[in-house]
């Protein structure tokens, strides 16, 4: 018996794929069709050891899905032992707050919460269009960034703007990356050998976008992104939190429109926007050349990272775990020991060789005695999707 899953996520210009079969958790095949909407498109599709490429002209995400059926047509595994469809959906808002079944009612619901993502919904929904003209005769399933933080508290969730604004406007904090946190903090429970809910975690979810969690023995009750994934820590180009009063400084005072702004502050800021680089290896570059603007902007990303580990140890009343994860914090440990060095009064000690290791195993990078035990654990958030499609079509 295989239980073989098709997952897709679909951005404004390229889809991403995999296909993994649920019951050995095994990835069947892999790919990316890139430059739709263009003049000429491409497609990687990679089964086993073999990957076979196709360029050719994609207009929309349905003829782009249709390409895909055909690369598995001529190159493999069969489609038609696919069970399900599922597909990476950022913002499922107040309304969508678990993994789903997605109907003519949901998409229309998705479509309503557009302003809630305007990046990210719009291409997924595309997809998931081109996906159910593409397959049919599978269900088709929405995992949704925002689900995992769906328990948070009211006091953690809610801004404090006036009540009725923020109810009739669905105005809160959602929190995102939820299905590599998922992941993670349940990773990290069965590295340590211990029942997920015994544990008080912070997962850091560090890559060109950043959050962090705080959850509470298996529930999560605090996240730094926000009704969007704006909010937060510095990241590769996002500012993270500002003063909310800097945007209607540089409306009114520098002239600058409220899109220039918008752009600004998610693809100009960050670290591009303070060191110029939003590559860790090539700020690290330049600080070894003596950059003294890329050395600010390291201590200000560390800075906000150990604000927001501070604050969840408090919310926790206590830490068991620190986690690092996603492509900065799986691969830089020098980030990683100018974090746990400063946690040094907070009961955290860093095994320097431990946290030296290079490996793709989820491992405990604290020494033995460390009263905090500190962890790194690659993220595989198309895994975590494929688990709940399955349940789901189950």
């Amino acid at each position: 018996m295989s239980t073989p899953i098709l997952l897709i996520n679909a951005g404004s210009s390229s889809i991403k794929y995999q296909v993994i079969d649920t019951d050995d958790e095994q990835v069947l095949a892999t790919g990316l069709i890139e430059r739709i909407g263009e003049q000429l498109g491409r497609i990687k599709h990679t089964v086993g050891e073999e990957t076979f490429v196709d360029e050719e002209p994609y207009p929309n995400h349905t003829v782009a899905l249709a390409a895909l059926v055909a690369m598995f047509a001529a190159n493999g595994p069969d489609l038609g032992a696919v069970k399900a469809v599922g597909h990476r959906t950022v913002h499922g808002g107040d309304k969508l707050t678990q993994t789903t079944v997605i109907d003519d009612a949901v998409l229309d619901t998705l479509v309503e919460l557009s302003p809630l993502a305007p990046l990210h919904n719009p291409p997924g929904i595309a997809g998931i269009r081109g996906a159910r003209k593409a397959l049919p005769a599978v269900p088709h399933v929405a995992v949704f960034d925002t689900a995992f933080f769906a328990t948070l508290p009211p006091a953690a969730y809610t801004y404090a703007i006036p009540t009725g604004l923020a109810v009739d406007h669905a105005i809160r904090r959602y929190g995102f990356h939820g299905t590599s946190h998922n992941y993670v903090s349940h990773k990290v429970a069965e590295t340590l050998g211990v029942e997920y809910d015994a544990l008080r975690q912070i997962v850091c979810h560090l890559g060109n976008g950043a959050s962090i969690s705080a959850v509470d023995h298996g529930v999560p009750v605090d996240t730094s992104m926000g009704l969007t994934p704006l909010e937060g820590l510095v990241m590769g180009t996002r500012s993270g939190d500002v003063d909310p009063g800097l945007i209607f400084f540089l409306h009114r005072e520098v002239g600058m429109s409220v899109d220039a702004i918008d752009t600004l502050l998610n693809k100009k800021s960050g670290m591009m926007g303070l060191t110029g680089a939003s590559d860790f290896r090539d700020i690290q570059a330049k600080i070894d050349a003596g950059d003294e603007h890329a050395k600010i902007g390291l201590d200000v990303y560390i800075h906000r990272l150990l604000h927001y580990i501070g604050a969840y140890m408090a919310v926790l009343g206590g830490v068991d775990a620190i986690t690092f994860t996603a492509g900065v914090g799986e691969n830089n440990p020098q980030i990683r020991a100018a974090v746990c060095e400063r946690l040094a009064g907070l009961g955290v000690t860093l095994d320097a060789a431990r946290n030296a290791e290079r490996s793709k195993e989820p491992r405990v990078i604290s020494t033995d005695d460390s009263a905090v035990k500190v962890l790194v654990v690659p993220t595989n958030e198309e895994l975590q999707m494929a688990r709940e499609v399955a349940s789901v079509i189950a």
